[in-house]
């Protein structure tokens, strides 16, 4: 580059320099014309106002003063605007068109400056080629900068935001005696239809970030239901959920299962849906039960765990260490932890949903009917009595060991949660 280029340079900022509140102005109102996001109050359109000359100062500065890219950073004004535009949770894309667009526009600036000044064609194409060159790599290194700011208050907004929801959804849960005019005041939505809570968590070593595969477990639940759910955050690999609407919530349990094959570290557990504050909470607790049951029970890797499938096993998990004793006394040695004696297990707890029927039970298992006289003969010889002697006990105590891993190595007592919903 030449002295005479570099002093061409100099010269054009010099002029822009002069003229800079009428471009700020300019261009600030062609951000506000094409650009919907920019449509502030008048307050956010003073910072952006700020946001944008000082930019415009930063770039002739570095034109008219030969400043290094090394030593330019991202304008006060502009860092603060782009803090703003995070909490405001305007996108981040309209924010960097605006940077586009205003380079564009300083550039044509430029160009116009050049076209007055006594200058060959070859003098000015190389001043406005530097001038553009420049410019760009300004508006690139404080994009990357800008978009740090963003990001991270983005998080932090999000975070505060999350707390605020996540203490007044607590204080509705346990808060008694609480009218329902109160709660509805709290959340800001209306708790008088149908609701239905899921909780939504990952598992440990999730290969993608936590917060975008909770997200997406709320995307599922919001497809599967037509409806926008109210979500919480309720720690880094939880979210709460509900969804609410005047009728009975209708859900795709099929699409929520083929959704989260693609998601294998996602687990969603499902409340049953009631009505008013009252349903609000129960749903809730149905919700937390099935959770229970699926990080405790026999089947840790079901992504989709429905609470009106489980809903005794929910009653149980609790209690582990009872039950599993008291499963213990009741099936005797059908509780051993072998192969041969899970399958006993549930054959006796196929015949007896079947009722007693030896040809249904076969049809439902796919084997014989002879496989199933065997086996229900060899239960019985282990429990000492014919399986219509205590049958209500025997069926329970089977469904514990199916739905919560009694008596397949996992022992009373293994897993529990705290009482957020979160695995210990």
């Amino acid at each position: 580059m030449s002295v005479d280029a570099d002093t061409t340079v100099r010269d054009v900022a010099k002029r822009i320099q002069a003229g800079l509140e009428s471009l700020t102005t300019g261009m600030t109102s062609m951000f506000v014309e094409v650009i919907p996001e920019f449509r502030h109050d008048d307050a956010v359109r003073r910072l952006m106002v700020a946001s944008t000359s000082s930019n415009l100062v930063a770039i002739c500065d570095m034109l008219a003063l030969g400043i290094s890219l090394d030593d330019i950073a991202v304008p006060p004004a502009a860092a603060e605007y782009a803090r703003r535009f995070a909490q405001h949770d305007l996108s981040l894309e309209a924010l960097l068109r605006a940077y586009r667009l205003g380079e564009h526009m300083f550039v044509q600036g430029a160009v116009t400056v050049l076209r007055g000044l006594e200058l060959s064609a070859d003098e000015a194409l190389t001043a406005a080629s530097r001038v553009a060159l420049l410019t760009n790599r300004y508006i690139d290194q404080v994009i990357e900068g800008v978009i740090d700011i963003y990001e991270s208050e983005r998080r932090r907004w999000d975070a505060r935001s999350d707390a605020a929801r996540a203490a007044q959804v607590r204080a509705v849960l346990d808060t008694e005696g609480l009218d329902l005019a109160s709660a509805e005041k709290m959340l800001s939505t209306s708790l008088r239809g149908w609701h239905l809570a899921a909780i939504i968590w990952t598992g440990p070593g999730t290969a993608a970030p936590a917060s975008a595969e909770l997200r997406a477990g709320a995307a599922m639940l919001a497809a599967a239901t037509g409806k926008a759910p109210l979500t919480v955050s309720a720690d880094e690999q939880t979210y709460w959920t509900w969804i609410s609407s005047t009728g009975r919530p209708a859900v795709d349990l099929d699409r929520i299962e083929r959704d989260l094959r693609d998601r294998p570290a996602l687990r969603i557990a499902l409340g049953d849906a009631s009505t008013g504050l009252d349903g609000f909470r129960q749903t809730f607790r149905d919700a937390q039960r099935a959770r229970s049951v699926a990080v405790t029970g026999a089947d840790p890797g079901r992504a989709l765990v429905v609470h009106s499938d489980v809903a005794l096993a929910g009653l149980l998990v609790d209690r582990l260490p009872d039950v599993g004793a008291w499963a213990g006394r009741v099936l005797g040695g059908l509780m051993r932890d072998d192969d041969a004696t899970v399958r006993l297990r549930e054959t006796v707890q196929v015949f007896l949903d079947a009722r007693g029927s030896f040809t249904d039970a076969a049809l439902r298992m796919h084997v014989h009917k002879n496989t199933v006289h065997y086996r229900i003969r060899k239960a019985e010889e282990i429990l000492g009595h014919p399986l219509t002697e205590n049958r209500l006990d025997i069926e329970v105590a089977l469904l514990a060991c199916a739905r919560l891993g009694l008596g397949r190595g996992s022992g009373p007592g293994r897993g529990g949660r705290d009482p957020s919903g979160t695995p210990r």
